[in-house]
């Protein structure tokens, strides 16, 4: 059986930005016979998002991270469909998705590590389930729930930067659902704070490429910052948590401006003092902490879309060959929402 698949040619460097030159696409033949537990299934959806960049170092960043080996197929947050199976808890037709899914159009796979996903929950939209219903909705949920600290009734008001992408854009609404007053996106072009503003209930929304970011997020927030939720890191962060208030909190999910970038990433003097001297907690998100939660927090995002309250929005790309260029394109900000490839219809 021939299938097509994404590999890594070359690594770009701790320093460097990746390029389409570190990636390459082939054609192999796929074994047709299977193992007992396997199953081979056609690759429906891939993620591609900004912790990807670690996978491409030749160590990672952290600990829960896989390298991508060179030659290697890649792999990322998949949702595929089962064509043959060998594995007793899993049959033909079922909808299924693995967080190391193959870049490859068709794939063999162990049974036991695939998730069964139940369509109705997203009303057949099975996509959601790699955003919203996926790692993306619960980092936002769990994120702000544990880390953020919502006192409904409390006025308080929340930043969201990188507001646009996959999780910002759900973390914005949520911190409504929760409790927050006042809810501010930073983004980085006029469209998207429109999107943020108009489409998903945004309070403000600000775009950190025009000048005078320290004094328009100080005209949205007279009284100061009750919780930030950080995607970005670097000189947006240092704005953000200098008009943060005593006692606040940030969560951290996120450093994307700074992944092109050798880690450990060093926090600037001033804000490092503003931290301390402000007891501003501070502390890496990390979702698989919370695997206890993942049941729940799915039902709550689903009960939540169904009923008109949270809305998720996706830059789709077709085709698997477009797969590292939509990653390279959502590392720059091209996307609105989260950034999924639809690689074969169901």
């Amino acid at each position: 059986m021939k299938v097509k698949s994404i590999v890594l040619a070359s690594r770009p460097g701790i320093d460097k930005e990746p390029g389409p030159e570190n990636f390459r696409l082939e054609e192999a033949d796929l074994q047709e016979e299977l193992s007992d537990g396997q199953v081979l299934a056609k690759t429906l959806y891939l993620s591609v998002d900004p912790y990807l960049r670690y996978c491409m170092n030749e160590e990672s960043a952290g600990s829960y991270l896989q390298i991508w080996k060179i030659s290697e197929v890649v792999f990322s947050n998949g949702i595929g469909v089962v064509e043959q199976s060998k594995s007793n808890q899993l049959k033909v037709g079922d909808i299924v998705s693995d967080f190391n899914w193959p870049w490859q159009t068709k794939c063999i796979l162990d049974g036991s590590s695939l998730k069964k996903l139940d369509p109705s929950l997203v009303d057949g939209h099975v996509s959601h389930y790699l955003g919203l219903l996926g790692s993306t909705g619960l980092t936002a949920l769990i994120g702000i729930r544990e880390q953020g600290h919502v006192t409904p009734g409390a006025n308080q008001t929340m930043v969201v930067s990188g507001a646009a992408g996959g999780v910002g854009s759900l973390a914005g609404q949520i911190g409504h659902l929760l409790g927050c007053s006042h809810v501010i996106g930073i983004c980085g072009t006029k469209e998207k704070c429109t999107f943020l503003t108009s489409e998903l209930g945004f309070d403000e929304a600000l775009n950190y490429k025009m000048p005078g970011l320290t004094y328009k997020l100080k005209a949205c927030c007279p009284n100061g910052v009750d919780i930030y939720f950080d995607n970005v890191g670097g000189e947006i962060s240092d704005t953000v948590i200098s008009q943060m208030k005593k006692n606040s909190h940030l969560v951290l999910c996120g450093q994307i401006s700074q992944y092109n970038k050798s880690p450990p990433f060093t926090l600037d003097p001033q804000t490092e003092t503003t931290l301390k001297e402000r007891n501003i907690a501070r502390e890496l998100f990390l979702l698989l902490n919370y695997s206890d939660q993942f049941e729940s927090a799915t039902l709550q995002l689903s009960e939540w879309v169904r009923a008109g309250k949270l809305k998720a929005k996706e830059t789709i790309v077709h085709g698997l060959e477009n797969t590292a260029g939509a990653f390279l394109s959502m590392m720059k900000g091209g996307n609105i929402g989260k950034q999924i490839v639809q690689v074969a219809e169901q």
